[in-house]
């Protein structure tokens, strides 16, 4: 839960940092993301989703002491 919680708060960390430093590029993205048909995000979540999964193995495998 420990690692769960922390995660979340990097997620906050890195979001708040990205619009406080590039606000126009953030709206920019939303916007984007907005205007993209629902497969194409559905499938980039996915993807997304799958990806983080493997750094998590790959860290805990290769790195964890």
């Amino acid at each position: 839960m420990t690692d769960f919680l922390a995660a979340i708060g990097l997620v906050l960390v890195i979001e708040g940092v990205l619009f406080a430093l590039l606000p126009g590029k953030a709206q920019e993205a939303m916007r984007s993301a907005a205007e993209t048909p629902a497969d194409i995000l559905r499938i980039v979540g996915l993807v997304s989703a799958v990806a983080g999964v493997i750094v998590i193995w790959a860290a805990r495998r290769f790195f964890a002491g």
